[in-house]
């Protein structure tokens, strides 16, 4: 059957016959993979880690305890006499020298006091030269029999006493010019002074009577220093031991000691124990220990906080690893290790000190074996690993703080 010309099909356009053919192409990889079965998938290589032996070195435990700076000397500045505060020498807070002025008392009162006890001292001393010549007279006298012992007995009386009224004239002349002299308060220890509690012009109370006196200010020493800590009786025990087999680290024999404030990453200030109390406190079950540090500088401040390092132990050798190979599993400490066929093994460990970046390893470890320190990320204890040897091991420099 023919079909008329006008009713024939017309051929697709030329860009519809581009377009067919490109899906074609596109589809024919997938439709020639329709028949093919499932590719079996590769097994990544096992991951890259890199392993160190364990470090050996010869260290010393080092205990941590927090302190408080105390001066050795604190001294309440108070006068001995009373009076009109009449200046002040110093600047609040300001360091001084032994022996610095720093406050006057209106002197005219008690010098006038002096210059009268030196004029009743003279009139003694005058009467005692009389009655001396008189009595002399009196003994010659006597031998002649010219005057009755009676006569005699009251010259030697009068004799006896203008010397004892000197005397007395002389120890108020002494009394005199010490009160004189108390009217210059004087700084008697070097250190810081505190801010002045009176003020130019106003009556001051003074005397031996302590607390009734008025304080005028307060010097605390800076140089040398002290810090006091408490440490438990546990401590305490194992100082003991420790001293009676010839390691002494109580600080009883003068021990060396480290310390860093609060703002400070390392231990840099060296000091020695000078004093361990010699009774535990029955309240907190602690006892009282104590340091000296150099303070030329005046870095350390009377009241401030600071943490100190004690010698715990007596030497012996650990083995430490980077701190950074360190894991957690809740309350238990880590290390990855490679086994001899490259797997990896999950080893719990007993951490002691910090050392310049390397952990002090007490249990757990051996001296030989390959512990990883980088790649941890990609290892799994149980998985096998690509080990390779760290080029170098980081060394240890100093005593750290401690921190499990």
């Amino acid at each position: 059957m023919t079909l008329p010309s006008d009713l024939m099909p017309l051929p697709a356009p030329a860009p519809l016959r581009a377009l067919a053919a490109a899906v074609l192409l596109a589809a024919a990889p997938m439709l020639a993979g329709c028949g093919e079965g499932p590719q079996q998938q590769v097994a990544p290589p096992p991951p890259t880690v890199t392993f160190a032996k364990p470090v050996k070195r010869v260290i010393v435990d080092q205990d941590e305890y927090v302190g408080r700076f105390v001066p050795v000397d604190v001294v309440e500045i108070r006068a001995r006499v009373s009076g009109y505060l009449d200046k002040v020498h110093f600047q609040d807070g300001q360091t001084v020298k032994q022996g610095d002025l720093l406050f006057t008392i209106d002197k005219r009162p008690f010098q006038n006091t002096l210059d009268q006890a030196r004029a009743n001292l003279e009139l003694a001393r005058s009467n005692l030269a009389f009655t001396e010549a008189d009595l002399a007279r009196g003994k010659q006298l006597l031998r002649d029999r010219t005057i009755s012992e009676q006569v005699f007995d009251q010259r030697s009386q009068a004799f006896r006493n203008a010397k004892a009224s000197v005397d007395a004239n002389e120890a108020a002349v002494r009394q005199a010019e010490l009160d004189l002299e108390f009217t210059e308060l004087r700084a008697p220890v070097a250190g810081r002074i505190g801010d002045r509690r009176v003020t130019p012009g106003n009556l001051i109370a003074g005397g031996t009577s302590g607390t009734a006196n008025t304080l005028l200010g307060t010097i605390v020493s800076i140089d040398p220093i002290r810090l006091e800590f408490t440490f438990d009786e546990a401590s305490l025990l194992r100082y003991d031991r420790l001293s009676r087999e010839g390691q002494d680290v109580t600080g009883r024999g003068n021990t060396a000691v480290r310390l860093k404030l609060i703002d400070e990453q390392d231990f840099s200030h060296q000091g020695r124990m000078d004093f361990v109390d010699n009774v535990i406190d029955r309240a907190t079950g602690t006892i009282r220990g104590r340091a000296q540090f150099a303070n030329a500088d005046g870095l350390f401040t009377p009241g401030m906080f600071a943490r100190v390092q004690v010698p715990g132990s007596a030497p012996y050798e650990a083995l430490l690893v980077p701190d950074s190979a360190i894991g957690t599993e809740q309350a238990r400490k880590f290390v990855l290790v490679v086994g001899p066929d490259n797997v990896a093994t999950l080893r719990y460990v007993t951490l002691g000190d910090l050392v310049g970046g390397m952990r002090v390893i007490k249990s757990g470890l051996a001296p030989d074996d390959r512990v990883i320190v980088a790649g941890l990320m990609r290892a799994r204890a149980g998985v096998k690993v690509t080990p390779q040897e760290q080029a170098a091991t980081p060394q240890a420099s100093g005593p750290q703080p401690k921190s499990n």
